[in-house]
C-alpha cells in the first residue's frame, strides 16, 4: 500500500505568499504613481540636477518680481508727474484767470485803479499770449513768489539782480525777503523772453513797459542800494518807451524821483519831480529850488493821487534840507489844494474806489500836516500850532485805518458821542477791497501807512505834551498809549509787553515804547509825590 501511495503523480509544491492586509496593499499601489527612482547606472549626478532645478525657479520669481515692480513703478512715477503738472497747471491757470483777471466793476475804471494791477496783459487782464508758453509761465511765477510766498521764510544774503554796469555797494551784508528775490529772478526771464519777440510784432505795445515796471516795483522793494540802481535803470527803460507823456508818465516820474531821492542825487530827483507835477497841472516848472503849484486840482483821479504823492515826496526833501520857508510854503499850498479836490459827503453811499480815491488823499494831507508840524516847531513857532496840526494828522489817519476796516469813528460803547474808537491795529481790511484785484494791494497798503501815520502823529504829540508844566506827563502818558495801540498789538509776552503789529518796523516799536515806559515812570513818580 505504501508503495502504491508513492507511485501516484505528484505536482511541485508552489508556496505564495501570504495575502497583506487590504489597507498595505493601497500603500504598496500608491507607491507606484511616485517617479522611478534614479538608478545608480543612469549616469546623471542626482543632487546636482535637483540644486539646478532649485536655482532656477528661484531665478524666474526674482526675475519676476523685479519685472512687476519696474511695471507698478513706472505706472506709479507717470501717475504722479501726470498729478504734480496737473497741480502745476491748475495753480497757473487759477492766476491766470482769477488772481489776474481784469475788474468787472465799470467804477475801479472810472477811479483809474487799474493802473497799477497790470502783469503785461493790459486791460484784458492775465499776461500777453504773446510772451509764448515760457514767457507766461515765469510771469505768473513771479506774481505766485511775490504774493504768495516761496514756502519758508529764509532771506537771501546776495541778489543776483546786480548787472554789474557799476561798481557794487561796500558795506555790510544784504539780506532780502527770498519771495522778491525768486520774484525778480521769474520777471528777468520773462523780460529776455519778450526782447527776444520785439521783433516778431507779435507783442503788445505796451507789454515791455508794464513788465519792465513791475520789475522795478519788485527791485525797489527789495531795499539795497544795488537794486535801486537797477530799479532806475528799469523806470528809465519805461520813460523812454512810452508813446506820450500822460498820466503814466507822471506816475513813472514820480517813482524816477523818488529813487533818486534814496540814492541821494537830489538833484536829479527835484527834476523828475518838476516833470511830474508839470505833466499832472500842465504847468512849466523853470525854477527847480521853488516849484510852485497852482490851485487846479487835474480832472483825472490817477493824477490827482499822482500829484498828491509828489507833495507829499517834495515836503519831506524840503523839510530835511533845511529849506523850512519853502517847506512850509509848499506844505500850506499843498494842503489847500488837496481839500479843494471834492470828497463824498457819506462813504456808504458812496462806491468802494470812490471811497478809496478819497482815503488816499486824506492820507497824503495827513502827511503834509505832520511835516507841516515839524517845520513850524523847527521855524520856533509856538508849540500849541505844532500840536494841532499833529491833531489834525492823527483824526485824518484813524479815520482812514477805521474806515478801511468797516469799523465806526466813535467809540463802539458810546454811538453818537465823541469819543473816539479805541485803536484797531489788528483789524482786517473790508472785503470788498480784498476781492478786487485792482484795489486789493492799495488798499492794503493804505491801511498798513495809515496806522503807522497815526502812531507817529501821537507820538510826536506826546513829546510835545512831555514840555508842559501843568498835567504834561499824564497827557503825554494818553498820547503814548494811543500811538502804541495803533503800532502794535495787544499786551501778550511776559511782563504785559506787546509787540510790533504788521507793518511797523521793530526801531520804531522801540522808539514808542521807550517813551512810554519813560513817562509811565515819571507819572507815577508825580503821583507818589502828591
Amino acid at each position: 500500500m505504501l508503495r502504491a501511495l508513492t507511485k501516484l503523480p505528484t505536482r511541485s509544491l508552489r508556496i505564495c505568499p501570504p495575502i497583506a492586509p487590504r489597507y498595505r496593499r493601497l500603500k504598496s499601489d500608491s507607491t507606484t504613481n511616485h517617479p522611478t527612482p534614479w538608478r545608480k547606472d543612469a549616469g546623471v549626478d542626482q543632487p546636482n540636477v535637483l540644486i539646478e532645478d532649485h536655482f532656477t525657479r528661484s531665478t524666474l520669481f526674482t526675475l519676476d518680481f523685479f519685472k512687476r515692480l519696474a511695471k507698478f513703478s513706472l505706472i506709479g512715477v507717470f501717475a504722479l508727474g501726470i498729478t504734480g503738472w496737473t497741480v502745476f497747471e491748475g495753480v497757473h491757470m487759477w492766476v491766470e484767470h482769477v488772481e489776474l483777471a481784469a475788474d468787472h466793476d465799470s467804477e475801479v475804471y472810472a477811479w483809474e485803479w487799474d493802473h497799477d494791477a497790470k502783469w503785461s496783459g493790459g486791460h484784458l487782464g492775465g499776461t500777453d499770449p504773446a510772451l509764448g508758453f515760457k514767457g507766461r509761465h515765469a510771469v505768473r511765477s513771479a506774481w505766485i513768489a511775490e504774493n504768495w510766498g516761496t514756502g519758508s521764510g529764509a532771506s537771501v544774503i546776495r541778489s543776483s539782480a546786480f548787472s554789474g554796469r557799476r561798481p557794487k555797494s561796500a558795506g555790510g551784508l544784504n539780506i532780502i525777503e527770498a519771495r522778491l528775490e525768486f520774484a525778480q529772478n521769474f520777471m528777468s526771464v520773462a523780460i529776455s523772453i519778450a526782447e527776444s519777440r520785439m521783433a516778431s510784432g507779435k507783442l503788445r505795445p505796451q507789454t515791455m513797459g508794464e513788465l519792465l515796471a513791475r520789475h522795478a516795483s519788485i527791485l525797489e522793494r527789495m531795499g539795497t542800494r544795488d537794486t535801486l540802481f537797477e530799479a532806475r535803470d528799469r523806470y528809465e527803460r519805461v520813460w523812454a518807451g512810452l508813446p506820450a507823456k500822460d498820466t503814466d508818465a507822471a506816475r513813472i516820474a514820480l517813482k524816477l524821483g523818488d529813487l533818486d531821492y534814496r540814492l541821494e542825487d537830489f538833484e536829479d530827483a527835484l527834476a523828475w519831480w518838476a516833470r511830474t507835477i508839470s505833466l499832472t497841472q500842465g504847468t512849466q516848472q523853470t525854477d527847480l529850488s521853488a516849484l510852485r503849484l497852482t490851485q487846479a486840482a487835474p480832472s483825472s483821479p490817477f493824477a490827482q493821487r499822482t500829484l498828491a504823492s509828489t507833495l507829499v515826496s517834495l515836503s519831506a526833501y524840503y523839510s530835511t534840507s533845511g529849506h523850512l520857508k519853502q517847506a512850509q510854503q509848499l506844505q500850506e499850498s499843498g494842503l489847500a489844494l488837496l481839500r479843494s479836490i471834492p470828497s463824498p459827503p457819506n462813504i456808504s453811499a458812496a462806491s468802494p474806489p470812490q471811497v478809496l480815491h478819497s482815503l488816499y488823499l486824506l492820507h497824503r494831507s495827513s502827511l503834509l500836516s505832520i511835516h507841516l508840524a515839524e517845520v513850524l516847531y523847527a521855524l520856533r513857532a509856538a508849540p500849541e500850532q505844532s500840536v494841532q496840526w499833529l491833531a489834525r494828522a492823527a483824526e485824518s489817519s484813524e479815520r482812514v485805518a477805521l474806515a478801511l476796516a468797516g469799523l465806526p469813528f466813535t467809540h463802539p460803547d458810546a454811538p453818537g458821542s465823541a469819543i473816539p474808537h479805541p485803536p484797531a491795529s489788528e483789524a482786517s481790511l473790508v472785503p470788498v477791497f480784498t476781492k478786487s484785484n485792482a484795489m486789493r494791494r492799495p488798499a492794503k497798503s493804505l491801511l498798513r501807512d495809515a496806522r503807522r501815520t497815526a502812531a507817529e502823529a501821537w507820538n510826536l504829540m506826546g513829546i510835545l505834551r512831555e514840555g508842559e508844566k501843568d498835567s504834561g506827563p499824564e497827557c503825554a502818558l494818553e498820547c503814548y498809549e494811543r500811538a502804541l495801540g495803533w503800532a502794535g498789538v495787544a499786551a501778550d509776552r511776559a511782563g504785559g509787553i506787546g509787540e510790533a503789529g504788521e507793518g511797523t518796523p521793530e526801531a520804531e516799536w522801540k522808539v514808542l515804547w521807550n517813551n512810554y515806559v519813560r513817562v509811565r515812570e515819571a507819572a507815577r513818580k508825580q503821583k507818589g509825590k502828591t
